[in-house]
């Protein structure tokens, strides 16, 4: 395999670079990338995966259509008026699923310690592996040679003392690049860096900092922390602060507990009916409770999300009296927010609910907020529904409220090509 295969943005240390062990490697578009490899006819084409029709969504775009402006979550409408000689393709989750697994099983075979971030990328602790396969800076060449060779797809890999700066670099040597930061170049890399990059810092956390003279990561680490609590809160500055010095101590971890789970709902139509929208989000609360039981998992918080017609959306959440992972538990909570919310009339474009705070469900000491004496009841007939649904499929059994509701794409979370914070718009 050539350098020029492995793209010509191979940067960093090439000295002692034994500190950076802990590589974040994300692949280039991914949706996209494998689409080309059944379309290589579009290969340097503006190209876009996502959903047709008026409300579809960009999944995925290729580098020459974000060259005009085009990112994730967009519009396909405005999508195609930025990009109008753009090719939509639409997405095939399953063959993004394989090869993610082909992907995947290359990292496992340097090491071990893998911890998948999502779809398409994935932090490695590759410490116990430089006696097999030579320093970091090998490993992470090895790496995106394996994966272009078994695959046809390329990656970028950034290689760090920490999982914060690795995911930085591989953001900033994409597409198709490498970028490796010891542990004693850390700092000046950080300090060289806009404060927006920093994990946690918003559009309106960096609005606020830089009305006060905070505007580079270099800045914000020299401001003295008590003026820093006053900003921004004491918990929040004590977590910048952290990182503007590169102080994050997490490891690798193997297995990666979900933080959330969510379902939403693109309508092809605005919605402005009331009724319409706690049937769809007493759909979305069974949805949700049924992938936290077979994740073993409960909840201890639910949110709903709305996004009116002109694009503003809301959020809204609360805390439940004890965590729960019955789907009529979660849409009860979800449904008194919606109430809270949602004014009759009022046009709803997309609607969303979303598990949060989750716990081991054999941690909980019980799993339902109301106590009228049917709680175990209710858990077993939807323990019931999930044996069914999984032997019959899911339209075996459904609450008679939801009968001969339209059924739409499954929007559940857990398979995204959107990047975290730091790194903005597409992969």
């Amino acid at each position: 395999m050539s350098r020029k295969d492995l793209g010509d943005r191979v940067t960093g240390a090439f000295g002692d670079d034994s500190s950076a062990t802990i590589l974040h490697v994300d692949m280039d578009a991914f949706f996209v990338a494998v689409e080309l490899l059944d379309r290589p006819d579009l290969r340097g084409e503006p190209v876009i995966v996502g959903g047709a029709g008026g409300r579809g969504v960009v999944s995925s775009a290729s580098y020459e259509a974000r060259a005009f402006g085009v990112h994730a979550a967009m519009p396909i409408g405005r999508a195609l008026q930025l990009c109008p000689k753009a090719t939509v393709l639409p997405g095939n989750m399953q063959k993004y699923r394989d090869a993610s697994a082909r992907v995947m099983a290359v990292f496992r075979d340097i090491t071990p310690l893998v911890e998948p971030l999502s779809i398409d990328e994935a932090f490695l602790d590759v410490a116990g592996a430089t006696k097999l396969f030579g320093s970091p800076t090998e490993i992470a060449q090895l790496i995106r040679r394996r994966v272009l060779e078994i695959t046809g797809l390329t990656c970028s890999v950034g290689a760090a003392s920490t999982k914060f700066v690795a995911k930085l670099a591989s953001g900033k040597c994409k597409p198709n690049g490498m970028l490796v930061i010891p542990a004693e170049d850390t700092i000046p890399f950080l300090h060289a860096l806009p404060v927006g990059a920093l994990w946690g810092v918003g559009a309106t956390t960096e609005q606020k900092l830089r009305s006060r003279g905070i505007s580079t990561v270099f800045e914000l680490a020299h401001t003295p922390r008590a003026a820093l609590d006053r900003m921004i809160g004491k918990a929040m500055g004590e977590r910048l602060a952290d990182l503007a010095w590169g102080r994050d101590p997490r490891g690798v971890e193997i297995e990666r507990r979900e933080k959330s789970v969510s379902h939403e709902q693109t309508f092809d139509v605005d919605v402005t009916s009331h009724a319409e929208l706690e049937r769809e989000v007493r759909a979305q609360a069974d949805a949700v409770g049924a992938r936290l039981r077979r994740a073993g998992l409960v909840a201890g918080t639910v949110a709903i999300k709305l996004r009116w017609a002109n694009f503003e959306t809301l959020s809204r959440q609360v805390r439940l009296e004890r965590p729960s992972n019955t789907g009529l538990v979660l849409f009860r909570a979800a449904a008194k927010l919606l109430d809270e919310a949602h004014g009759e009339g009022r046009a709803v474009r997309l609607i969303g609910v979303r598990a949060d705070h989750l716990s081991d469900a054999d941690d909980a000491t019980s799993l339902t907020l109301w106590d009228e004496g049917d709680d175990e009841e209710w858990e077993a007939a939807e323990r019931a529904v999930d044996t069914a649904t999984a032997r019959f499929g899911k339209d075996a059994l459904r609450p008679a409220s939801l009968l001969g509701r339209h059924e739409r794409r499954d929007r559940g979370t857990g398979l995204s090509e959107r990047p975290n914070r730091p790194s903005q718009g597409l992969d």
